[in-house]
């Protein structure tokens, strides 16, 4: 099978084309597992930090990808409840223990044994990838695949950040970052709390009027001040600098989740953090850390319900790190997916 390799870590700045078409086997699945044939998976921004090394280290070689659209073509001697040709999903919670406290209660993203798709195995950069069928999902049939591919991380983990916000109807809502994950967050917003007025904080002229498009009351510069306090603020950046800025934007006693599994800079710290300013009064700082199985699950029904249909942009399988480069440098609308199958 086709597949796209990262066979070692490297500055993208260097080289642009960290991923190697390469011909490999297809994979086997185990007694528990499916083997799926991939169609599309999506282009999320951690692979970005896992090829310039500031995630925990991959399995190298490691084929990336944890937005993964596929019909299943094997099928374990365990499983029984899938059929060949099944349209199923894999998200960026590859394996969990199942045994510890956080298992138990339907916490595994924090997980000490937790393991990444794309990261700990191998993803969907490729024409086929194997997984366990209890980490593997049905999607809705309203959905395309490429529609669907975005769902699975930039729709799971938006979802869980809107949760961790505590936000009620009513109360006013600001995104820092305006990528894949937060335009889904915005539509759940109007969909869920259609009294809640959402304020966005965009790097580029194209993000802010993006964000006016799908329904944002303001859109400014990530460093302006909104014209209210906010709230909760949901950041989805991979630098510091917005953060310090979210929290000038934040209410007494607001939230501030920032969804992000890394940060550019490597162990810089919020050197400019004024206490006063950004932190007394009560605010909160809550981290998003991967996401569970109900995550998943709750999330794909309510996109169904609500007909949550994110925007894309498609590349091919061989244009992976054209798709990449385009993330990390480019004004991004939606998301992007690899279209493979």
């Amino acid at each position: 099978m086709k597949a796209m390799v990262l066979n070692k870590p490297c500055n993208l700045k260097e080289n642009p084309t960290p991923l190697e078409l390469m011909e490999i086997p297809v994979p086997v699945p185990d007694a528990d597992g499916i083997l799926l044939k991939v169609s599309s998976c999506g282009v999320c921004h951690t692979e970005l930090d896992e090829i310039e090394g500031r995630t925990p280290p991959p399995r190298l070689p490691i084929i990336l990808g944890h937005q993964v659209i596929g019909r299943v073509e094997a099928i374990g001697k365990q499983v029984s409840d899938v059929g060949i040709g099944d349209r199923m999903g894999v998200a960026w919670i590859f394996s969990a223990c199942g045994r510890c406290k956080f298992c138990l209660a339907g916490m595994q993203n924090l997980c000490p044994e937790f393991q990444a798709t794309g990261r700990d195995a191998n993803g969907g950069y490729a024409q086929y990838m194997t997984v366990a069928r209890g980490f593997a999902y049905t999607i809705p049939d309203i959905f395309s695949d490429v529609e669907a591919a975005p769902l699975l991380c930039a729709g799971a983990i938006g979802y869980r950040s809107l949760r961790l916000t505590g936000l009620k109807d009513g109360q006013r809502l600001g995104l820092t970052g305006f990528g894949a994950s937060a335009h889904l967050v915005l539509k759940m917003v109007k969909h869920r709390y259609p009294d809640t007025d959402v304020y966005v904080f965009a790097r580029s002229a194209v993000e802010r009027q993006f964000a006016l498009e799908l329904g944002a009351v303001w859109a400014g510069g990530t460093a302006e001040r909104a014209p209210h306090k906010l709230d909760s603020i949901i950041d989805t950046t991979p630098a510091w600098q917005p953060i310090v800025e979210a929290l000038a934007n934040l209410e007494s006693g607001g939230r501030l989740v920032i969804n992000a599994i890394r940060k550019e800079g490597g162990k810089q710290s919020l050197l400019d953090l004024d206490y006063p300013q950004h932190l007394w009064q009560e605010k909160e700082i809550k981290s998003v850390a991967n996401i569970t199985q109900a995550d998943v699950t709750e999330f794909l029904s309510l996109a169904a319900d609500m007909g949550l249909k994110p925007e894309i942009q498609e590349f091919s399988l061989e244009q992976a790190n054209e798709a990449l480069m385009a993330l990390k440098d480019g004004p991004i609308r939606g998301a992007k997916v690899l279209k493979i199958g």
